[in-house]
């Protein structure tokens, strides 16, 4: 099955101001809604209530960082909303960053490939029912067991960008879902991850005004490219030279030399913009290179992003 996913909330526009919408997404062709956690809603609750407005759609976060919530609670969640899903849920884990574990959450950003390896393992466990006691390297548990564990097993996808969390996700888990990629990058991240699922956050700008998307595509990658993740991520994808100047600027404290730094190719690669027609054959590029989930993230253009989302869908 060709999925389609979108990602929800839409920026600025209230949760239940959704409901018209999400019955709307199957019949357009969309298969999956998707949420993200970095300062607005949380990664469950759009979820839960988009759930009772479509009995269709696939659900899932991306991502639920392993660190802000305990291993027992994220298991509780996720059995929740497989619950309230009908079975039709997928929990999206990952590191996240420090910005939103450590200097937003107060709790330590450390060792994030083991600590979400560990967590999988759990989940894992705990999800299938399983009484849990274990010593883990990042944490333990003991004597865990869900009081209802999820009818149907409940996939596991992890935030992934470069081999070995790859690799991880496509050993133990159900795929991996990463972002910030051009469609040509597509087959060295497959390389990796093997045939287990993969999903990826795609920036779409529905707007022929190239420079009006092209400066917030700038701004966007000057603040993500320069967290050491996706930096590694693009250095291994072999960007790591086009975007030195922006790096050094950014170090540097200069903000705005960071941003006029980023290369047009690189932001073209990076954001797909355009007309609506031409945003949709983007996205679709991705499928054609291996994604097998797009999951559009609509950016802001001024324009009606309910509509936006209506012509970006696959039956448009």
């Amino acid at each position: 099955m060709a999925r389609w996913g979108i990602t929800l909330p839409l920026l600025g526009v209230p949760v239940l101001e959704h409901r018209a919408l999400v019955s709307e997404l199957a019949g357009l062709g969309y298969t999956d809604v998707w949420s993200a956690e970095t300062t607005g809603t949380d990664a469950f609750t759009p979820l839960a209530l988009a759930a009772q407005w479509s009995s269709e759609l696939r659900f899932g976060p991306a991502i639920a960082p392993v660190y802000t919530r305990g291993p027992a609670t994220l298991a509780m969640t996720a059995a929740t909303l497989a619950e309230v899903t009908g079975g039709r849920f997928v929990l999206g884990i990952g590191s996240s960053s420090p910005a939103i574990v450590q200097r937003w959450n107060a709790i330590p950003f450390e060792e994030p490939f083991k600590r979400t390896r560990d967590t999988l393992r759990f989940l894992k466990a705990a999800l299938a029912g399983e009484k849990v006691t274990a010593e883990y390297d990042t944490f333990a548990v003991s004597g865990f067991k869900l009081e209802r564990p999820p009818v149907e097993r409940v996939p596991i996808m992890l935030a992934a960008l470069r081999p070995n969390m790859l690799r991880l996700a496509g050993r133990e888990a159900d795929g991996a879902i990463t972002n910030w990629l051009a469609a040509s990058d597509v087959a060295q991240v497959r390389e990796e991850l093997g045939e287990s699922e993969l999903a990826a956050r795609i920036f779409v700008c529905p707007t022929e005004d190239a420079d009006a998307a092209r400066a917030l595509g700038r701004m966007l990658i000057s603040t993500y490219l320069t967290v050491p993740a996706y930096a590694a991520f693009h250095d291994w994808l072999g960007r790591g030279e086009a975007l030195r100047p922006m790096r050094e600027a950014w170090a540097a404290g200069d903000r705005k030399a960071a941003s006029k730094a980023i290369p047009d190719e690189v932001v073209d690669a990076l954001i797909v913009h355009g007309s609506v027609g031409e945003c949709r054959a983007r996205v679709a590029e991705y499928q054609t290179a291996g994604v097998d989930t797009p999951i559009i993230a609509l950016l802001p253009t001024g324009g009606d992003q309910v509509e936006q989302v209506r012509a970006l869908a696959p039956k448009a």
